[in-house]
């Protein structure tokens, strides 16, 4: 008893009737957005992390040598 085609197929027409497309396009829109300040913040978290890791490893060396 596994989904087929055709009943994936009303249950998209079911919700381009109830939202409309250009209500469904502008979210995705949204959602294109959100992923890619996302990406962007990880990035500069990432890069951020990096830079206050070096700066303390360059703090640690020269107190050791």
């Amino acid at each position: 008893m596994g989904i087929s085609f055709w009943q994936i197929a009303i249950v998209v027409v079911l919700v381009v009737l109830l939202f409309g497309r250009g209500k469904i396009s502008s979210l995705m829109g949204d959602v294109a957005k959100g992923i890619k300040s996302f990406k962007k913040g990880m990035s500069d978290d990432t890069s951020s992390d990096n830079k206050e890791d070096n700066s303390k490893s360059d703090g640690s060396d020269s107190e050791n040598k």
